[in-house]
């Protein structure tokens, strides 16, 4: 499977647009490791917990992604985005979305 933010992919002609293909995940971090995250919030620098949990969330949103566009006969996916918004305090979503296509 090609992915791309790109809106073409050289060498490759688009021979069909299946649709949006879309994998969205949430996410909450332990309240232990809220507590943590929340006390390096006071001193400052990287909050590890946070862009260890986000990481987590755009593969597992990347990955479910791929398997949409894979159920629609997709080759590829182009114009790729990630979208992140908060659902509660705790609790984020990932959203990685693009267009499903067949290549030549």
């Amino acid at each position: 499977m090609i992915v791309s933010t790109t809106d073409n992919l050289p060498g490759y002609e688009i021979q069909e647009v299946l649709g949006v293909a879309r994998g969205n995940v949430v996410r909450s971090k332990h309240i232990g490791k809220d507590i943590l995250a929340g006390l390096k919030g006071l001193v400052g620098g990287e909050i590890r917990q946070y862009t260890e949990l986000m990481t987590d969330a755009r593969d597992v949103a990347y990955a479910r992604m791929i398997e949409d566009a894979k159920k629609q006969g997709a080759d590829a996916v182009i114009n790729v985005r990630f979208v992140t918004s908060m659902i509660a305090q705790t609790m984020s979503e990932l959203l990685a979305y693009g267009t499903a296509v067949r290549i030549v």
